[in-house]
């Protein structure tokens, strides 16, 4: 055995499972450290993958031959595309995963790949030389090194669970916290703050009364995660829906305090938009209810996730609050809820690439960035592992602009804004979000992916393919000539306006009541033209169709994106001494200074500089 390495990635959660796998797949050699080696991948909240968003991010990694996607199709037990009744800048994919099953699938990807060692041991020390990550030592006095360090250790540094009073050091339920590693990295400068997240109880599904809740089934359509991974591979599970009352409510605010959140046991900021149902209550206290969502953890389980009931009450208050719920009145628990405070380090301390701008070779991913979600730190965990490969053997770096990626989009607002809260991705925090769509992301990433070396030749072909087949179909649609007189009856029978002119075929597809497959009905050229490839039609027709449908918003908003290219590319690092910019406001010098941005786009994005500070410094640079 060796313990000198290219790359070394401490923790083997979803940040760390992606960058191992993004850094070996480069050609660097790898070792991941993990404190379990059967709980790789592990899911410390609901098994779920995707949402509003999250989705589009786990598609971006499967796009740029990351993992997450292929074990999510692999291990998913329901599937559901969300916002389908919105427009597609919004539609969002989610799947309700096996939890072991997806801890086994991703064990049995990193077992495979070239490369890749595992070494299962706790972090103790960072070593540093020379203002340079050289390595780590382990709690049991195993000395690595490496020209790269990834730290993605998640919540277990310095980690503490709160159930009502009573308080357990440990970074997940029965696992321990990991101590004295976040000292070894703030003695050299870098900052840490801590923060807090929470995880509702577990049910077991034979004390459920589901007579007296709604079922939500899945889809049971063509979507799925990855571009190229297994369809609907276990069997498919529903979702039950029901809601808390008056009495769930009374209950729970007589615990309030017991409760760790208003008691001044917990200090940090916990995540706004998955608030514990105690916080709930405390912030809307005239709602007579909230929404619950009973969810499968496996195809064979009976444990079952309350999505909508975090807490860290008292254990006693959380099961007299779950009896009230008429679903639930005879519940058992498998456990209670908790909260879980943890640290992490300030975001703004890195460069776009995840590197410290403190300590050369250093990077960081997941939720020690101050990100909630295994989809964020999945793909942060891609873009270190990426970045990681590549400071081994030179100075490029992989970075992705606001217009090409949610990946990109969280990056930036990581660097550039820094977190009070932990980062959860919204679509609303992307301004291109018709350019970022979850159908596209092969489009946007794989070419890239490939000349980087992570994305493999069988996964560009399959995107050369569908780039074809996509480009075969809209050139039918824009060259194909309509006649009104042989298309308006079959057009009113559609339920839409005859034509008053001849036209082309794409006019047709514009129309809101009309898209490929039921035109394909009445023009049988175009079915032809979309039936090939069979395994893949209806995927590559959807794609073609929201290229020509969306054809004026999509051209616009790459107009608008191009614009803000001009200041993306006005590099001012190391240009200005902001301290002594007077005609600057003294908010937009000291932000400036602190995060010392790389471009003139990104400083018009730091909280705090105004459009006058930007164009101050658009007057100094003499443009």
């Amino acid at each position: 055995m060796t313990f000198n390495y290219d790359v070394l990635v401490i923790g083997g959660g979803h940040a760390g499972c992606e960058a191992a796998a993004a850094s070996a797949n480069m050609g660097a050699k790898t070792c991941l450290i993990t404190m379990d080696m059967n709980k790789i991948g592990q899911m410390s909240c609901n098994p779920a993958i995707g949402g509003i968003a999250k989705g589009q991010i786990v598609r971006e990694i499967d796009a740029l031959g990351g993992q997450m996607g292929i074990v999510t199709d692999k291990t998913a037990i329901q599937f559901r595309m969300l916002n389908i009744g919105k427009g597609p800048a919004v539609w969002s994919p989610r799947a309700q995963c096996d939890r072991g099953k997806f801890i086994w699938e991703w064990r049995s990807i990193l077992d495979r790949t070239d490369n890749l060692d595992i070494w299962q041991d706790q972090a103790d020390e960072l070593l540093v030389e020379n203002g340079e990550a050289i390595g780590v030592r382990t709690i049991w006095g195993a000395e690595f090194h490496a020209k790269s360090i990834i730290i993605t250790a998640g919540t277990f540094l310095n980690g503490l669970m709160h159930v009502g009073r009573k308080m357990v050091e440990g970074g997940r339920c029965a696992e321990p916290a990991v101590h004295h590693f976040t000292e070894s990295i703030t003695r050299w400068g870098i900052t840490a703050a801590r923060m807090k997240t929470g995880t509702p109880v577990r049910i077991d599904k034979r004390s459920v009364h589901f007579e007296d809740m709604e079922e939500q089934p899945g889809d049971n359509d063509f979507h799925q995660f990855s571009y190229m991974g297994e369809h609907r591979v276990l069997k498919q599970l529903p979702c039950w829906t029901c809601y808390t009352n008056k009495n769930v409510h009374e209950i729970l605010k007589s615990g309030l305090s017991d409760s760790p959140l208003y008691n001044g046991q917990i200090q940090s900021t916990g995540p706004r938009y998955c608030p514990s149902i105690e916080t709930k209550l405390v912030t809307f206290p005239d709602k007579e209810q909230h929404p619950l969502f009973l969810e499968p953890e496996g195809e064979d389980t009976n444990e079952m996730y309350l999505n909508g009931f975090s807490s860290s009450m008292p254990m006693d208050i959380q099961l007299k609050a779950l009896h009230e719920i008429p679903a639930l009145r005879d519940a058992k628990i498998y456990r209670p809820g908790y909260a879980i405070e943890y640290d992490y380090f300030d975001p703004t301390q890195l460069k776009h690439s995840l590197e410290s701008k403190i300590i050369k070779g250093l990077f960081f991913a997941g939720q020690v960035n101050g990100t909630t979600g295994y989809e964020e730190a999945g793909g942060q965990g891609t873009v270190a592992g990426i970045n990681a490969a590549l400071h081994c053997v030179g100075d490029k770096t992989f970075e992705m602009q606001r217009d090409e990626s949610y990946i990109g989009v969280l990056i930036d607002d990581l660097t550039t804004k820094g977190v009070d809260e932990p980062y959860r991705m919204f679509t609303s925090r992307a301004e291109y979000r018709i350019l970022l769509r979850q159908d596209d992301a092969d489009a946007r990433l794989t070419e890239k992916a490939y000349e980087l070396g992570i994305a493999k030749r069988d996964r560009y072909d399959w995107w050369q393919e569908k780039k074809e087949n996509i480009e075969r179909i809209i050139n039918f649609c824009e060259s194909y000539p309509i006649k009104k007189d042989k298309i308006n009856p079959k057009l009113e029978a559609l339920g839409t306006t005859p034509l008053r002119a001849g036209c082309k075929l794409i006019d047709l597809v514009a129309r809101p009541h009309l898209n490929l497959q039921n035109l394909s009905e009445i023009i049988p050229e175009l079915k032809e033209v979309m039936e090939s490839p069979a395994n893949r039609q209806k995927e590559i027709s959807e794609a073609a169709e929201i290229k020509m449908k969306y054809k004026g918003y999509i051209e616009r908003e790459r107009l608008i994106a191009d614009k803000m290219h001009r200041l993306e590319n006005i590099k001012i690092k190391g240009r200005f001494n902001y301290a002594e910019l007077n005609e600057i406001s003294t908010e937009g010098r000291q932000k400036l200074e602190h995060i010392n941005p790389e471009t003139l786009a990104q400083a018009s994005r730091i909280p705090g500089v105004s459009p006058s500070d930007i164009n101050v410094l658009l007057v100094l640079l003499g443009r």
